[in-house]
């Protein structure tokens, strides 16, 4: 899966939302209800590399595979950053990802959780 690829993966999960912040942040924010899931790096060096939160276990297990490294300013919060996400089997990688939505989306009140899963396909 190439970041073209997953941008639209992410954008196709229900609610969600991209959000491009500028500089100094120069990140795509991917978030539902306004609760963040995903981000890529817009600008160089470190263009396209992708950040999402995961489990503890998996962020053990995650940052000992070379190319993915706790996420800078958010590894305290179980967020990792993927360097290349062509390395990364694109069936696991979507697995990472709707676990990070779902986790967002968890977070939201019974209600608006609702209305985003209602509103789905």
């Amino acid at each position: 899966m190439d970041t073209k690829q997953l941008k639209e993966f992410c954008a196709r999960l229900p609610g969600a939302s991209a959000q491009l912040h500028g500089a100094p942040a120069n990140i795509l924010v991917y978030a539902v209800g306004g609760k963040r899931f995903a981000h890529f790096k817009t600008s160089q060096p470190e263009q396209w590399r992708f950040s999402i939160k995961v489990s503890s276990e998996r962020f053990l297990e995650l940052t000992d595979i070379p190319g993915i490294k706790p996420a800078r300013w958010l590894a305290r919060f179980h967020w990792v950053t993927i360097v290349d996400v062509r390395s990364v089997p694109a069936d696991y990688l979507r697995e990472l990802v709707e676990w990070s939505y779902h986790k967002a989306l968890g977070s939201l009140s019974k209600a608006r959780r609702a209305a985003f899963l209602s509103s789905s396909p």
